[in-house]
Parts: C-alpha cells; sequence; structure tokens
C-alpha cells in the first residue's frame, strides 16, 4: 500500500473519537476509597443535564489489609458493585464514559489483578489516576458549577485523600494531593468506631502534620473556599438539620459543636444526628478531624458546599475530549516546548508510525485507542535529549513515568513511558511483562511499530519514503520496499538487520526485503 494512500486511511485521533460519539449520552464512575459513584448525563447545546446517578458505600480503603493488599471481602463488594453499574452502562459506547480509581487503587499492591476482574464486571475500561489529575478533574467538576469570581480554593476530604486545588475560573493554578481520608483516618484513630478526645486529638495533629508542608501555599491569595466529597456534604447536612447554620456555609463554630457532639456520643453507634446516613457515620470522625485541621492550618472561615465533585469533573473532562478540548493535548504542547523536542522529527515519525499501525491493525487486532497511544509516544520519544543524548530512550521514560501530566491517567503514563523507553536499542521484554498480559501483547507491538518508525527516519529528512508495505503474522512482521531502494540506502538496510536481533527480545521475527 503506497504510503500516501495509507496516511489518508487513518483518521486522526479527534475523528476517532467523534466517531464513537453518535450518542448524546456521556457517563462517569468514580471508585473512591470509600463509595463508588455512577453519573450519566446527557450533552445538550454542550451543557451536561444529569439523566441517572448511583451511590454505593464500598469502603474499599477499609479492605487494605497490613501488606497493602485488598481483601476479599472488599474486592467483593466492589465487584457486586460494578455489576450492578455496568447493567447500567452495558449500552455506552466505547469513548463515551470514563471510569477511574483513587487512592486505594493507587496504594493496594494487588491493584492489577482487582482491576481485572474489575473490568468485566464494569464492561469498561478502568483507569487509575494519580493524586494531582484527581485534584485537576476535582476542580473541573466545582468550578464548571461556580461564577467566576476571582481565585478559589477547592477542598476535597475523600475516603483515601485530601485534594487542595487553588485556581481561577477554570484554570487550577496550585494542586496538591495529601495521604489522608475520613476511612483512612477513621480506621487509625478510631478504632471499632470508639470516640475520645484523645483520638480525636491525635487524628487532628496527624491531619496537621500532614497539611504543613502545603499550608504556605494555599493560605492566602483566595476569596472564597468551596468544599466537595460526601464527607463535607454530610457535615452540610447535620448542621442545617440541627440549626447550627442559616445557610450552606459549614464554620469553625460548626466544626466546634460537630467534635463535642461526636467526643460526647463516645462511639459511632450512639450517634443519633439528624441529617447523618448510617453509611456514612463510622468515617464520620476521621473526616471532622481533617476538616478541623484543615480550618486553622489554612484559615478559613467560610465553606461553601459544592454540588459537584470529582466525577462531574470526569464528564467535562470527558467532553472536552469529544470536542477535540483534550487536556492532554496541552499537556503535550508544554512538554514539547519544555524539552525542546524536534517538532518536525516528531510529526515524521508520528505520520509514519500511524500508516504502519494501519496496515497491521487488523491481523493485530489494534484498535482506535491503540493508535492514540503510539502517536503521544511518537510525539514525546525524544524528550530524553534534553537530559543526556546517551540512553536518551531511558531518560525519556522516567520523565514520562514520573512527571506531572494532567489530562493522562497513571496507566496512560505508563503505557507512555514503555514506548518511549522501547523505541530504540534493546528491546525492555521484562518492562512490558508488569502489564496485564493482554496489554502487555498490545503494548509490545505498539513499540515495533515505533521503532520501525524511529528506523525509517534516521535522515531526519522531509524526502518521502518510498511506498513500503507491511504485513503481520502471530510473532512475524515482514517489511516490504519497492525493488533497488534498500541497495540504495544501505544505513536503513543495516538498521534493519540490526533490529531483527533487537526484535528476537519481543518474541517476534523481523523480515525485510
Amino acid at each position: 500500500m503506497p504510503l500516501a494512500r495509507a496516511l489518508r486511511l487513518v483518521p486522526s485521533v479527534a475523528t476517532a473519537v467523534r466517531r464513537t460519539a453518535g450518542t448524546q449520552t456521556v457517563a462517569a464512575v468514580d471508585l473512591g476509597s470509600n463509595s463508588f459513584h455512577m453519573i450519566v448525563a446527557r450533552v445538550v447545546h454542550g451543557q451536561l443535564h444529569v439523566m441517572d446517578r448511583l451511590q454505593e458505600t464500598v469502603r474499599l480503603g477499609a479492605g487494605l489489609d497490613e501488606r497493602g493488599h485488598l481483601s476479599k471481602d472488599a474486592q467483593r463488594r466492589a465487584l457486586d458493585c460494578l455489576e450492578r453499574f455496568g447493567e447500567r452502562l452495558r449500552d455506552m459506547r466505547a469513548g463515551t464514559m470514563r471510569a477511574v480509581g483513587t487512592n486505594t487503587l493507587r496504594r493496594a499492591r494487588n491493584a492489577q489483578k482487582f482491576l481485572r476482574r474489575a473490568r468485566l464486571a464494569l464492561g469498561h475500561p478502568i483507569e487509575v489516576i494519580s493524586g494531582r489529575e484527581e485534584a485537576r478533574l476535582i476542580y473541573q467538576g466545582v468550578a464548571r458549577e461556580l461564577a467566576d469570581e476571582g481565585t478559589r480554593l477547592v477542598l476535597d476530604v475523600g475516603g483515601g485523600s485530601t485534594e487542595l486545588i487553588l485556581g481561577e475560573r477554570s484554570e487550577p493554578k496550585s494542586m496538591e494531593s495529601l495521604y489522608m481520608g475520613c476511612v483512612s483516618l477513621s480506621r487509625q484513630y478510631f478504632p471499632n468506631g470508639k470516640i475520645t478526645e484523645k483520638a480525636m486529638r491525635r487524628a487532628e495533629t496527624a491531619a496537621r502534620l500532614e497539611l504543613a508542608p502545603v499550608e504556605a501555599q494555599f493560605q492566602q491569595g483566595w476569596q472564597r473556599v468551596y468544599g466537595s466529597s460526601g464527607t463535607i456534604r454530610a457535615v452540610g447536612a447535620v448542621a442545617q438539620a440541627c440549626g447550627w447554620t442559616k445557610d450552606d456555609d459549614i464554620t469553625p463554630e460548626v466544626i466546634g459543636r460537630l467534635r463535642e457532639t461526636l467526643i460526647s456520643a463516645g462511639h459511632v453507634d450512639a450517634l443519633d444526628l439528624p441529617g447523618l446516613s448510617a453509611d456514612r457515620a463510622p468515617v464520620l470522625p476521621g473526616g471532622v478531624a481533617i476538616l478541623l485541621a484543615a480550618f486553622e492550618a489554612l484559615g478559613i472561615e467560610h465553606l461553601h458546599i459544592a454540588s459537584a465533585a470529582l466525577r462531574e469533573g470526569l464528564l467535562y473532562d470527558l467532553l472536552g475530549r469529544l470536542r477535540h478540548e483534550d487536556a492532554r493535548e496541552q499537556t503535550l504542547r508544554a512538554l514539547t516546548a519544555r524539552f525542546h523536542v524536534d517538532k518536525p522529527q516528531a510529526e515524521r515519525v508520528e505520520r509514519t508510525a500511524r500508516a504502519c499501525f494501519e496496515q497491521v491493525a487488523e491481523h493485530w487486532k489494534l484498535v482506535p485507542e491503540d493508535v492514540e497511544a503510539l502517536s503521544l509516544a511518537a510525539r514525546l520519544h525524544e524528550i530524553g535529549l534534553a537530559v543526556a543524548h546517551s540512553g536518551y530512550h531511558k531518560h525519556g521514560a522516567y520523565l514520562a513515568r514520573y512527571s506531572d501530566l494532567p489530562g493522562f491517567s497513571s496507566t496512560e503514563q505508563h503505557l507512555l513511558a514503555l514506548l518511549i523507553r522501547a523505541h530504540r536499542r534493546k528491546f525492555p521484554a521484562e518492562e512490558f511483562a508488569t502489564l496485564p498480559k493482554g496489554q502487555a501483547k498490545k503494548a509490545r507491538r505498539l513499540g515495533i511499530l515505533l521503532r520501525l518508525a524511529v528506523l525509517l527516519h534516521r535522515r531526519r529528512s522531509d524526502a518521502l519514503l518510498p511506498a513500503f508495505r507491511l504485513t503481520a503474522k502471530k510473532r512475524t512482521i515482514d517489511v516490504r520496499f519497492p525493488r533497488g531502494w534498500l541497495t540504495k540506502n544501505p544505513l536503513t538496510r543495516a538498521d534493519l538487520a540490526l533490529e531483527t536481533g533487537y526484535l528476537k527480545t519481543a518474541r517476534t521475527r523481523l523480515r525485510f526485503e
């Protein structure tokens, strides 16, 4: 197949996404440490209109044992919930829904094994996102429902982590994710539900210690403070029902009264507070301790309760992708500028990689989401040159894996780093083996396509490549060039011969003629 024709046949990522977005319905699932949430909305004139919501208290974070493994009981609760969500989402098309895991799945050592079962239960892929990406999405959800009113601070107390975001309009300016949440602090300082003055002081001190490194960063510069998450809404509901506040604000006085009420009760089973649900009571002491510490550390006098949170942020982020306003595109542009990437070379490699993909996608069972990952890696494969030429593929992989990349899930970053690492020299088969089996096979094949594209553009020239043809079988890939072309390009022939040896590590036979 001529290269020019192959390039015409490869749809852009935006086009591929738009084709999956024929429906006007979008959905998001948030696998939190305390509760799982599902939201389904209809897009009308660019606005989201919620059609359905489901929430279940799963207490995934409470299922982490001393070794950092999710217990069988916690996994069973989670899988049962996801099966119920999956029934509702069964007819959602690829590209119109996102499901993400947060703190507990970031920490669980057996997360990958659980996620394979969870994907089957839900019927859709599940991504694990970093704490800072979680913070960005929370802010997107909260900010879209607010008027433009200057700089704001958003506080989200989750089951396993607490996010702080300073932003203006729809743009987050500063973000942090702290390793403390209502589930984790309740388990640690209020075991068996017992609440004492001493335990509350210890929990507050632990929260203050977590906040200490970021206090100066978030103490000032904001006009209003908003709180999202179940803990904050629960505190607001109790304050309203008890008559402690006349509006939706949570104040230091409200938190102080709730603190004394909890200690007076002595145990979560003895709590008899109007507006407090039975499933929220066991984790309320830890959540209150975090709020007490945050109010004191950051000087908060009034906290306004936001109705939106991470799941709404997921929907808005998904809507941006469907409209070709992908946050990942902004991240790529920033990385390209920051690390002085040779854009013309990156574009050459991307075009050829996509042409290679189109020719073998059917035989290698690759899908549009795979060509998106390949394109991202092609655009960033040389970022490691900003560190050093020697081993730059390794430097690039490190930068991709451990940089904060807004819009990317941890899974996407891991794959991006692997492809960059694999684009030259020895093929790192052992690193691909860290992926789940099905993903590892696809990732290895994407790595091979990227390697071929890079190899064919070693001249770094705008001269057109010949109309080469790729054919692929299970563990074989053939590259055919016009008669005589390799004779006139002996460096490419030598590189291909060397590549046949490298790809043996990937259990793939490369043949060329």
